[in-house]
């Protein structure tokens, strides 16, 4: 659908965006990137955890859907808010229905799945220092993750790559700089799913 006809669409220059994957893959680095090459606000979404929910992470005890509700419905309002005139926020989004909770709120919301290796991910939250995720909870993580279906609107980039061409394939995938795009995977050259 042409976003200029679909009257919940934002206007043109006011994407809505989810940059989500696993722990370690990236989305506020490349989150805080796709916001400034397409000069929108960022949220990151460690920032909505309450403190007993870092606690919990700290510990090495992974959040359950009680403890993500609240944090979930945050940063769902913190979309809401920017859905006329666009932003970015980061947020895991592991399953169909917290991407869902995220829809409820803005449902112009369009998912920028970073997806790769686990053992990548290891490597790059044992190197981290000062995060409260520890590795350990890596394998929880992809346990948890469910795939974007093909109904939700979102591209899967290769966390991989580079960060401005991670940025850049968002951007030549959706063939405009703030559109939403369609739900395609980049890791196949744009190919649509």
């Amino acid at each position: 659908m042409n976003p200029a006809q679909d009257p919940a669409a934002p206007p043109p220059g006011a994407a809505l965006l989810v940059v989500m994957g696993v722990t370690g893959s990236g989305k506020t680095t490349v989150g805080a990137a796709l916001s400034e090459r397409l000069r929108l606000p960022f949220a990151d979404a460690d920032d909505f955890h309450s403190e007993a929910s870092i606690a919990k992470m700290s510990d090495g005890i992974p959040l359950d859907d009680e403890d993500r509700l609240p944090w979930l419905r945050a940063i769902g309002a913190w979309l809401a808010e920017h859905a006329a005139t666009g932003g970015v926020a980061s947020c895991s989004a592991l399953k169909r229905n917290y991407r869902d909770i995220l829809r409820e709120a803005a449902p112009t919301v369009t998912f920028v799945h970073l997806h790769g290796d686990m053992d990548a991910v290891r490597r790059r939250v044992a190197d981290r220092s000062g995060h409260f995720m520890p590795a350990s909870l890596v394998e929880s993580q992809y346990k948890t993750l469910e795939p974007l279906e093909s109904d939700e609107q979102g591209i899967v980039l290769d966390f991989a790559k580079p960060v401005d061409e991670l940025v850049d394939a968002y951007l030549a995938a959706t063939d405009q700089t703030t559109a939403t795009p369609g739900n395609r995977d980049a890791d196949e050259a744009g190919s649509a799913r």
